[in-house]
């Protein structure tokens, strides 16, 4: 008793530490909460866009053109003017468009067919015992990779790792005689803080790229983007993050929680244990392997031969390939194929109906997204059609060059903004809903292309995830905290989490800029590291 006594001492920091990091929290609370809905905060920002559009209009703001003569969108004086939304004729536009605005977002039609086969490997429980067959095979030696690992992996359907890994990662540590906060600790860093590292592509994939496509635009009209353009990166980014996590867990985090007292709990733990795969469960995840088997050599035989069908036809290679190109479609069939056998055989599905009723089940879910998509999509049209995007985006070129800030050190600082930022704008897509058109067309100006923004981008994103209440499944996770340790705050967690955040931010960026810039390796199949080149 006097040892956990001591250790819990240990770990606690001192009263002016804990006056400094209080007040911390609470700016960063406060910046939060006053910060309306996203959905309000896109609204409020498409009709911003439209009344600056006026002002900038009468004032005749305007900048010169730097794309050379004769490529797309340039205008023929090669002068940018801002076009007035606030006016009779942008108020016929804005009428005429908005549907067109929505139904042509980039994002939405890919992240709604991706979740199609997503949805069916979720609900018909291969996902979940998937996850649980992973992480409770693991050694005790092993387990602390395991989970980091798991939690990474569970990025292509990011509501399991939160709902099924986190408190199933605390029961393992606990039942292993380890403190159970750090094994919360281990899996939220993986799932969250690891979000944009995985060996999968998932639906947050078309969502960033198709973003960032609709921001390339302003620059050169003509510009693809697609869902695999940041994949290399993420396959090394997620052996990175899982070494990394799992050392901060290991020398870090579970040092300073120390030996876990059981009378911290709140609730009865004799109970706190996760079901064993049963028989029919490992059977189905048997077959559900082998039918992944069969896709990926179906795929091998339609990419890897010359004469492969998913080949580029008119160049025989596999950039601009239809593989690439329909990523998407690939993803459907690849999580709905083993996601329909394992239901087969365990018996959670049968027959086309229930295939039917996990899809729309994933539909469902999606309402929030949809309305969201709509606003965002009317702010992004907005401020392409006024040009106000295009326009502070040559002015902060501009700015940049005239401070001799043009080599990769911007990305170090691209970098912090955007973690900054994700502090109190927590999602993902509606962060770079906002951000993307003014930074990817700066970016593209100062002679970088859009895939290494993007993976810039999400590396911002990603590391701020585990420490700020604004991410939505952070009061989730307080929850499954308290579960052990019943005086939990919100301060305590955040305090648990930032060695996992600093880490990452320090490797990962040191990552980026040795792959892109050091070695010169493509962030994805096909991507460039230079506009233009």
């Amino acid at each position: 008793m006097t040892t956990s006594t001591s250790s819990s001492e240990q770990s606690q920091v001192s009263p002016g530490q804990r006056k400094a990091f209080t007040r911390f929290l609470d700016t960063v609370e406060w910046l939060g909460n006053l910060l309306p809905h996203p959905i309000t905060l896109f609204a409020m920002f498409a009709i911003g866009v439209v009344i600056v559009s006026g002002i900038a209009s009468y004032f005749g703001l305007a900048v010169a053109d730097p794309r050379p003569l004769g490529a797309a969108g340039r205008a023929p004086d090669g002068v940018i003017e801002v076009f007035n939304l606030f006016s009779g004729e942008g108020l016929r536009i804005i009428v005429t468009s908005l549907v067109t605005n929505f139904t042509g977002f980039a994002p939405l039609g890919t992240v709604l067919v991706a979740l199609l086969g997503v949805g069916v490997a979720e609900h018909s429980g291969l996902l979940s015992a998937a996850v649980r067959g992973l992480v409770m095979q693991a050694s005790r030696r092993t387990v602390t990779v395991i989970v980091v690992f798991a939690g990474i992996m569970s990025n292509t359907a990011s509501e399991l790792g939160y709902v099924v890994l986190i408190p199933l990662a605390a029961m393992i540590f606990h039942s292993l005689g380890r403190h159970p906060l750090a094994g919360l600790a281990a899996a939220f860093a993986g799932v969250s803080g690891g979000y944009s590292a995985n060996l999968l592509l998932g639906t947050v994939d078309p969502l960033l790229s198709g973003i960032t496509e609709s921001a390339a635009h302003m620059i050169d009209p003509t510009y693809s983007v697609g869902p695999e353009v940041n994949w290399f990166f993420m396959i090394a980014s997620t052996f990175l993050i899982t070494i990394v996590g799992s050392w901060v867990t290991i020398a870090i985090v579970e040092p300073k929680l120390g030996v876990y007292n059981p009378k911290e709990a709140s609730v009865d733990l004799s109970q706190d244990k996760m079901g064993e795969l049963t028989a029919a469960e490992k059977r189905g995840l048997k077959y559900a392997g082998l039918s992944v088997l069969g896709v990926c050599i179906l795929l091998a035989i339609s990419i890897v031969p010359e004469w492969g069908v998913l080949r580029n036809q008119e160049t025989g290679e596999v950039a601009g390939s239809p593989f690439l190109k329909g990523i998407v479609a690939l993803i459907v069939v690849f999580f709905a194929v083993p996601g329909f056998v394992y239901g087969r055989v365990t018996g959670t599905m049968r027959n086309d109906r229930d295939v039917i009723n996990a899809m729309s089940k994933s539909m469902g879910t999606m309402g929030m997204y949809i309305v969201l998509v709509f606003f965002a999509a009317q702010f992004v049209a907005f401020f392409k059609i006024t040009n106000l995007g295009t326009i502070f985006a040559v002015l902060g070129a501009d700015a940049l060059q005239s401070i001799g800030l043009t080599g990769p050190l911007v990305f170090l600082f691209f970098i912090m903004m955007c973690g900054f930022v994700n502090l109190t704008l927590g999602s993902a897509s509606a962060q770079w809903a906002v951000t993307a058109p003014i930074f990817v067309p700066m970016l593209m100006l100062l002679g970088y292309a859009p895939e290494v923004i993007q993976a810039a981008y999400r590396i911002g994103d990603s590391v701020t995830n585990i420490i700020t209440p604004m991410m939505s499944y952070f009061g989730l996770i307080v929850s499954f905290a308290t579960r052990y340790k019943k005086d939990l705050g919100m301060g305590t967690l955040i305090a648990t989490m930032i060695p996992y955040s600093i880490f990452f931010f320090v490797g990962w960026t040191a990552l980026f800029f040795i792959w892109v810039f050091a070695l010169g390796m493509p962030v994805g199949p096909g991507a460039a590291t230079y506009y233009g080149s």
